[in-house]
Parts: C-alpha cells; structure tokens; sequence
C-alpha cells in the first residue's frame, strides 16, 4: 500500500462508522511533515478544518504545544499532533477529542524503535536537581509506542526522504493499515434524539439544541435550578424544592458543558443571575458559547464581555426583573472557584471589603463545572447556593469523576439539598466504539480505577503487605499500573497525563504500597526475615493482588552550593518543593542540603478508609527510611481532618502559605518528620521560626484561615513558645479572667497565652470547650471585631462574647501564671 492509499482508506472508514481513525507518521521530522502534507490531500481533508499542534506548517490552523488548550471543546476534522521536538502527554490529551467523527488525528513522531531513548524538553522538566535529564527513563514512550502497534484504527507509516528540496521523494513501509473492516450498520431516519419532554419548562429552543437524547434529559433535569423547578418526575414529592442540587457526569465528549450552556441560557432569558465556576475559564468556555447561541436564537438581545465571553448579559424588555438591586435582565457569568465561593458566602476572603463588585451578590443559580476537579471542602462551601449543578467528567483529562463519587457524594447526601441526578452516554463528535478514544483511554491511562470494592474489602493493616513497586513493575502489570494510577487520581484535585510520565520516568519518584494478596499475607524471607519485594502480583491459584494504598515519593535536598545559592536568590529549582520554601521564602540558605523525600500523592482505596491502612503505610515508609535520609515531609491543602491525621503519624508543621490556591481554596500546611539529626536540625529551628512568626501571620495574611484548622496547625507546631510577659502583662490577663480587667487594654499578653496554649498542650488541650478555643482564634488572634466574633460563633451580644473570652482565661491563667497572675486573681476571689 501507499501512503496516500492508506490516509484515504482510513478517512473513508472513519466516514463510513462516524469514528475517528489514527495515523501515525514515524521517521525524520521533515519527511513526516512532508508525508502529512500528502495523507491530508489523499485523505480530502480540509485544511481550513485542521490544525497542526507544532511548529511546522503544513497550511491550516497551527498552535503551540504549550497552548493545545485552546482546541478543547472544539471541533475539527483533523488534528496533526508534531512530536519530534517535544512530547508533552498533557498537550495530546487536549487535542485527541477535538477531532471529530469521520476525521483523522495525525501523530508526527521519530521512529517507534528510538523514540523512547530520545530527550526533549519534557524530559527535562522531569530531570530534577541534582539528577540530569540522562537519567530519566523512556518508559513513558516505550509504553506509548506498544499502544500504537497494539490498538485497532492506527495506521502505523514509515517515511524517509530520499532526496533534498522540493522533489526529494518519500520512502514509505506500511507497518499497519490501521483498518478495522467493521461490519455494515443499517441505516436510520431516526438521529437518535427523540422528542423533547411534554412537560418542559425551558423553551423549545432549548431542546431544538440538543443533539442527543442523554442531552435533552439532562436539560431537563436541570430545569431543577428554575425557582419553583422540580425537574426530574413530576410525580417526585421533594422535601425541599427551594434547595436542589442537580448531578450530572460524564465521559468527555458527550456535550455535557454544551447542555450546561442551554440550561445556563434558558435560566438567564428568565432573568436568572447565573454564576459559572470552573477550575479553569477554558474548562467551561463551552457554557458560555452555547448560552449565547441559545439566546440569540431566542432573539433576546445580548452583551457580552469578549469572544469566547466570560459573561453573557441580557438586555431590552426580554427578561426584565423587579428586583431594584439587580441587572435589569439575566446573566450569566464567570468566577474563579474560591471567589465564587466566598460570593455566596457573602464574604470576600477578609470582613471589611468585597474583592469584587458581585461579591456580595447572591446568584440565582450556580454551575461548578468540572467538579471533580475542586476539593471536597470547596466543593461544600458552594452548598450555600440553594440552586446548584455539579458537572463533571468521569474519564479524561479535566479530571476524574470517581473521585467526586467517592470523596463528595456523601457531603451531599447528608445536605438540605434535594439530590436530581444526570448523566450522559452516548458520544456527540463520534459514534460509541470509536477505536481512538478507546486508544486514548489506554495509553494515557484517563479511566484508571482502583481494584472493584469486593477485591479488597477485607483489607486491614494486618492482612496486607508493604511493597515497592519500581517503574518496571508497573510496566510489567497493566493492572497494577491501572490501580495504583487510579489510586493517585483519587488523591488530588488534578492528576493529569504528565503525571503517568512522571511516574515512569521521573528518577526523583518512587512508590510505595499495601497489597491485599490474593490468598496470601506478607510472606517473609526464610534467612532474612525481610518482607519480600516484588510486583505485587501473583499468578497462583488464589488469585491476584490488589492495591489498597499507595504513596507517591519523590526526593527532595541534597542540593550543591550553587543551586541553594541559585534558589537562596530567588531562582527556582524543578522538584525541591519544600527546600525551594524554605530557602526562599524563609530565608535558610542551608535548608537544601538534608536530603528528604515528600509525600506528594497518598490514597487509600475508597472501600477500606478509617481502618489505619494510611497510618501503616506511612508506618512502613518511616522505618525503611530512618537511616538512610534526613526527613519526610508533606505539603498540602490544610483541613482539620488531614492536619490530625499527619499529626498523628509523627509530622510537625513549619509553615502555612498566607495565600490560598486558587483551585482547592485552602491554604497549604508543609510539615516535616525528622528522621537523623541534620533533618532534626532542620525542623527545629523551621518549628521555632514558625512559632515565633504564626501569631502575626494570623492577625494579617492569614486573618481568615478557618479557626478549626487554625487550632489544629497549631498543635502541630512542635515547639516552645515562651510567654515572655511582665507582671503588668500578668495582671492584665488575669484581671480579665478573674476581675474586671478588658482584652482590648492589652491585646499582645492575650495573643501570646493563647498561643502558648495551642502550641504546648497538643493532645492535652482539654481545658477549653471547642467554642472557647474558636473565640481565642477569632478575637484574640485573628483580631476580629467583636460583633463579627460574636455573630459567627452563636453569643447572643457582643458583652456575651467579651464575658466568655474572660471565662475562658480563667484556665489559662491557673496554668501559666506566674506569682503576679495569682496575687490578682486571689485578689478578686477574696472577695466573693
């Protein structure tokens, strides 16, 4: 076969089952442009309706790999995707679902044989100090390569030029034809839509824009967010229409944000205020897009703010509301995630001023698109909107649907909100089946899951075994690569396809794991006594091992005195999260030189959670590499409940960010676990500048941190605290406790009891009722006003409140006061 034959024979398949078909074009980087040049000829395909993700030409649409976000949610009939200079997994999963049925992917790359020992830019990114970009690994593309010989629907060409110039002629070896000869499938009138619901609210044209059926219901039931909107059964009896949360997931491709944007459009011609959010604008463009169109078709006339709009606003008589404190027609509009939620709050990250104009505008309605890609403890504070949508994709790479079952289903669940449920099968770009994406799905691993509850289910920190498991391990058992990755997406808000590069090829990463052995418990080595290492399979007739918890490693420190040098002055260093803190941001020039490793991903399998499976998994990590480094460390999104957790496995904080990220919205805890007295050294006086630090960090940066995690970051502070408080500061606090002294006469003496009480007590910081422990947080770190205090934490008056932070002294005094505290509080009980 030739080349041209081969490009035109896969176009007229891929036309023929509405599926898209791969073309891989291997070979020296000009000859595989040129050959491109030529398959797209053959192939028919329109160069106005193509784009080259590279830096060639080849006369269509061309954009950087750096900017391959710009075609998700669009659609084109081919995408020629150059690999030569540089391969980023991220950049290929942007592109793979913007070609549409009946069209071609086109992937430039060297030679399948040499391309996993070539390095480019990527790899360099994975070469972290002090490790050279020679020792990173092509385990990555050596994987990638076997998917490409292996999978149905890819064409595999090799092409060589014979010649210089523009007459030089291509050699071509056809290695696979890529043709999948699928049988015929019988021809329909029907376009598989059916008809719109007979008791819909939304406007025809609402339904007219749907171009599937799942898409029509899911319209439907986001009618739900309509004030008085049911959606769903009519015959539902819901316990509270006025507060409904709408679900809806789906797998990327099947118009789940287009049928956001009718919704969105339909709510905004009724004069709905409608607040989009999303952990990116360009995840949700789609909405936006399809809400403009479903307007103009409605003849409502808009403004918008730009092109593609980041808001979409009603104008003229269509529309019109009453309300004197809001636009005069509908809207919808975006929010970064964080802003959004702190909009419906009513609170705008600090109590005196909005961060912006809408801030303290509830909206009608809001869509959290791409939920899964967002923190459970975000995702909660959009809880406050009695109308919301949750949408997400449950396989691809804005994020991973299970997760949001797993982590935020149960919140849910347990809220005032009435729960309608949606979902989307069946594609909209390209018929069920289609061999790409499947391809896709497996060779960046966008559907990796952990074990099925029932494999693990009686797993304990007893019944199972600690392992390691190498790079070649993983590449050895795609199951157990697909287990332990989909463990991984469940522990972060964003694991994408650079991850899975990162973990086979980055040499600063290692992983650890627990194993449930099919059959077996973790069997010893008769002359050692050693747990043995392996695979963490097992072929016998008991079955297979399942992974219930994972950890993902990476090396830290160690750095020569050039590199901390560098970083000392502000340069960055790729890998060193905690040494780059601590160096540049704190100020410790040596803090590069204890070698650590960081937790940057642990998970545990959803179905055994609570039962001690992290705690031992960390456990083990502790004792195999006490001696061997100087720490571990973590950083993180701080919550209470994970600040407890690390605490009780031995780490100890040393900072707090004083800005929040912007897509978990919690401020991040890096906490350390010495292991040798250099890392001992290095926690310590970290411990003691923090401590020294916090107090003021609390009353200005970090004045709206939550006072749960406030009280817990700050047991994890090991350090000591001292008072350093004069008699006169003494008879202040004490008076106040005890008689009828006044915080505000001596704020500083206050502060420094207080977070002395947090620091030293830990585990024993029983005197105070979690109440009291808040109102020391609040007023006496915070330095909220005392109105504000009081209102938030339940005190009928602002003098309540003052009365209970003196009873709340009380304690505090009998534990530390010194002789002058007790004279003046002898004094008062004299006279009672």
């Amino acid at each position: 076969m030739t080349l041209e034959s081969v490009a035109a024979a896969l176009r007229e398949e891929a036309r023929a089952t509405d599926e898209r078909r791969l073309l891989v074009l291997t070979g020296d980087r000009d000859a595989c442009y040129a050959a491109a040049d030529a398959a797209l000829d053959a192939a028919g395909i329109d160069r106005e309706a193509t784009t080259l993700v590279g830096t060639g030409s080849l006369g269509c649409e061309r954009v950087g790999p750096e900017r391959a976000d710009r075609l998700l949610g669009t659609t084109r009939d081919c995408v020629v995707f150059d690999a030569h200079a540089d391969f980023r997994p991220n950049a290929l999963g942007r592109v793979v679902g913007a070609v549409d049925g009946g069209g071609l992917l086109v992937l430039l790359a060297p030679s399948l044989d040499s391309w996993p020992d070539q390095r480019t830019d990527f790899d360099r990114t994975l070469a972290v100090p002090p490790d050279e970009v020679a020792d990173v690994t092509g385990n990555f593309r050596r994987r990638f390569a076997e998917t490409l010989r292996d999978h149905p629907g890819i064409a595999v060409v090799e092409v060589t030029d014979h010649g210089t110039g523009v007459d030089a002629e291509l050699g071509v070896r056809v290695e696979r034809d890529g043709l999948t000869h699928p049988a015929p499938r019988l021809a329909t009138a029907d376009d598989g839509r059916g008809d719109p619901p007979a008791d819909r609210d939304f406007p025809d044209a609402a339904y007219d824009a749907c171009l599937t059926g799942d898409q029509m219901n899911v319209v439907r039931e986001l009618e739900a967010l309509r004030d008085g909107g049911a959606g769903g059964d009519p015959g539902d009896q819901r316990a509270d229409p006025e507060q409904t949360a709408v679900v809806v997931e789906a797998d990327r491709g099947r118009g789940k944000s287009s049928a956001a944007g009718i919704a969105a459009g339909s709510l905004a011609a009724e004069g709905a205020d409608v607040l989009v959010t999303a952990p990116e604008y360009r995840s949700c463009r789609e909405v936006f897009v399809r809400a403009a169109a479903l307007l103009e078709t409605l003849g409502v006339e808009i403004e918008t703010d730009r092109d593609p709009p980041r808001e979409v606003r009603v104008v003229g008589e269509s529309g019109e509301r009453e309300d004197a404190d809001r636009p005069s027609g509908g809207r919808v509009r975006f929010a970064p995630p964080t802003e959004a939620a702190n909009s419906l709050a009513g609170d705008s990250g600090t109590p005196e001023s909005p961060t912006t104009p809408d801030a303290s505008r509830s909206p009608d309605a809001v869509f959290v698109d791409e939920a899964a890609a967002l923190s459970v403890r975000l995702l909660e504070r959009f809880l406050a909107a009695s109308k919301v949508a949750f949408t997400t994709t449950i396989h691809g790479y804005e994020g991973a649907g299970r997760g949001f079952s797993v982590r935020f289903r149960d919140r849910l669940a347990e809220s005032d909100h009435e729960v309608v449920e949606a979902s989307l099968a069946d594609p909209i770009r390209y018929a069920a089946g289609d061999p790409v994406e499947v391809w896709a799905f497996r060779a960046l691993l966008l559907d990796a899951r952990p074990p099925v509850d029932a494999a693990v289910a009686d797993a304990d920190p007893e019944s199972v075994a600690y392992r390691t498991l190498s790079a070649e391990d993983l590449l050895a058992d795609e199951t157990l690569l697909r287990e332990v990755f989909g463990l991984l997406v469940l522990a972060h808000y964003r694991t994408e396809p650079d991850d899975l590069a990162r973990l086979l090829d980055a040499p600063n990463l290692t992983v650890r794991a627990l194993v449930r052995e099919g059959g077996a418990t973790g069997r010893t080595d008769e002359e050692t006594g050693q747990t043995c290492e392996g695979t963490g399979h097992t072929d016998d007739e008991t079955g297979r091992n399942h992974v219930v918890a994972v950890a993902l490693l990476a090396r830290e420190g160690g750095l020569p005195a050039d590199v901390r040098e560098h970083m000392y002055e502000g340069g960055r260093v790729r890998g060193n999260m905690l040494p780059d803190v601590l160096t540049s941001q704190l100020r410790d020039e040596a803090a590069g030189i204890p070698v650590g490793r960081r937790v940057m991903r642990i998970a545990t399998h959803h179905a055994v959670r609570s039962r001690g499976l992290g705690s031992r998994l960390l456990g083990e990590i502790r004792r195999e590499f006490e001696g061997e480094l100087d720490w571990l460390g973590v950083g993180y999104g701080a919550t209470p409940d994970l600040l407890r957790f690390w605490r009780a496995n031995g780490y100890r904080t040393v900072q707090l960010s004083t800005t929040r990220n912007d897509t978990s919205g919690e401020y991040s805890a890096l906490m350390l676990d010495p292991l040798s007295e250099d890392g001992a050294d290095l926690h310590d006086r970290h411990a003691a500048w923090f401590a020294s630090r916090v107090a003021s960090m609390l009353a200005d940066p970090l004045r709206d941190a939550d006072p749960d995690v406030v009280r817990e970051l700050l047991r994890s502070v090991d350090a000591r605290v001292e008072l350093d408080l004069s008699a006169w500061d003494w008879r202040a606090v004490a008076a106040s406790a005890y008689g009828p002294g006044l915080y505000d006469a001596a704020p500083r003496p206050f502060r420094r009891v207080a977070l002395r009480y947090f620091v030293d007590a830990g585990d024993d910081a029983d005197s105070l009722s979690a109440r009291e422990e808040r109102l020391l947080v609040r007023k006496v770190l915070q330095g909220h006003p005392w109105p504000r205090v009081a209102d938030e934490l339940g005190f009928h008056s602002a003098g309540q409140c003052m009365r209970a932070l003196g009873d709340a002294y009380e304690p505090l005094v009998d534990r530390y006061g010194d002789d002058a505290a007790m004279e003046e509080k002898r004094r008062y009980a004299e006279r009672e």
